[in-house]
């Protein structure tokens, strides 16, 4: 009988030492299952580069983000753009495809403003009600839905896609806006908690600009812990949400995120994003250097210390799609961005797929598939974006119909492509 008790007393002891395998049960099994995803990109937080039209059509060349969407128009004329496009660019038709062509998880980037807008900002609302949409679509299509903050007040990275384009972001140097932030993460915690099975995943900040330095990544690293707690311990409750964090690399090395938010931790995914279109030597590179690169991910990816997840990525190779720089301004590939050397034509690589040659299709194909194989190292991927008004290189749909995205993310044609 001793004997019994102190085997008892050690299981007790075991179970009471791994509290998160009994409690912690997200929506998805981010441990045993891939991630195969697809970014819902352009609609409730808009870019110039996906919708061109709706920005040409304001005949404002200022316009530039959703910010001066809203300042530089007036205000009936921006809310019913702004209407027609949250009704028709993303419907549960987009939903039911993107289940069918065998995906499990639809990124959907949002910005603070659909939740909350401060006094002097010229953001206009009304994305929650489409938020509501994407929730009961991705439910009724078994999709698992991650909601991204996209954009933060102050601007993360001052990026047009954080809501409002600026030579240097401002949010990590003003902590009424970090709060701010922190404070919508909570509105989001409270209006998915029960929707854990659908969304299994918020992501509290995309794309925050660690290469800005030490300062940035000082606070960034803050706002993960502290919006971990808002996440993970909803209204300070001492009792685990079923809800993972995705937090962001800040665009670091993987290696600087090394141990990062691991013990006395649980339930934290890590979100990198990698494209090879947005420096000098990537642009670049030939189709063959293209897909090594992709290739050369495996590694890191395998090996990192918590659940990492490529949550942007695009078998695009150029930087061509128009206004992907920004509105207004060129690429590098032709030359046309200022200060840049040509390396080729964009005649070809981006807008209509129709324009596309068999050789530049194949290509895609094997990169799309390098990519594929590679992210599948760590715990899968998203890709960047399901549609886009005249960027096919970039569009999953796109993809699809013309053939360099097979129907079935798993049956490869080139499953050897990296080896």
């Amino acid at each position: 009988m001793p004997l019994l008790n102190s085997l008892l007393s050690l299981v007790v002891l075991a179970l009471s030492a791994v509290p998160s395998v009994l409690t912690f049960q997200p929506g998805f099994n981010y441990s045993s299952e891939k991630v195969r995803g697809v970014n819902l990109g352009g609609w409730l937080v808009l870019e110039p580069w996906i919708t061109p039209s709706i920005f040409q059509n304001t005949g404002n060349s200022a316009i530039v983000d959703e910010w001066t969407f809203g300042e530089y128009q007036d205000y009936d004329t921006a809310l019913a753009a702004l209407q027609n496009h949250w009704n028709s660019w993303i419907t549960e038709d987009d939903f039911k495809a993107i289940a069918a062509a065998g995906l499990n998880h639809v990124r959907l980037p949002i910005g603070y403003w659909a939740f909350a807008v401060g006094p002097g900002e010229p953001y206009i609302t009304g994305q929650l009600d489409y938020l509501d949409k994407a929730i009961t679509w991705a439910s009724n299509h078994n999709l698992k839905l991650i909601i991204d903050l996209h954009g933060a007040p102050g601007s993360q990275n001052g990026f047009d896609n954080s809501g409002q384009k600026m030579p240097y972001p401002t949010w990590q140097t003003n902590q009424t806006d970090i709060d701010r932030t922190n404070d919508i993460i909570k509105t989001i915690v409270s209006i998915v908690d029960s929707e854990y099975q659908t969304v299994p995943i918020i992501a509290p900040l995309n794309e925050p600009a660690g290469y800005n330095g030490t300062q940035m990544l000082s606070v960034v690293k803050q706002y993960w812990q502290d919006s971990y707690e808002s996440i993970r311990y909803p209204d300070g409750s001492s009792t685990e949400s079923n809800t993972v964090e995705l937090i962001h690399d800040a665009f670091q090395d993987l290696s600087y995120w090394d141990g990062f938010m691991v013990d006395g931790y649980d339930g934290v995914a890590m979100d990198t994003h990698i494209y090879q279109m947005f420096t000098y030597q990537q642009v670049a590179y030939n189709y063959s250097q293209h897909i090594s690169e992709a290739c050369s991910h495996r590694s890191s990816l395998a090996d990192f210390d918590l659940w990492i997840i490529v949550g942007e990525w695009t078998p695009a190779s150029t930087d061509c799609a128009k206004w992907l720089n920004g509105r207004g301004t060129g690429a590098r590939y032709d030359g046309t961005l200022s200060g840049t050397t040509a390396d080729g034509s964009c005649t070809g690589k981006t807008g209509n797929a129709t324009t596309f040659s068999t050789e530049y299709k194949q290509f895609m194909r094997q990169y799309w598939e390098a990519q594929v194989i590679s992210y599948e190292k760590g715990s899968g991927w998203i890709q960047w974006t399901w549609k886009a008004e005249n960027a096919d290189d970039w569009s999953y749909q796109a993809g699809l119909e013309y053939g360099w995205i097979p129907q079935d993310p798993t049956k490869l044609e080139y499953p050897n492509i990296c080896d």
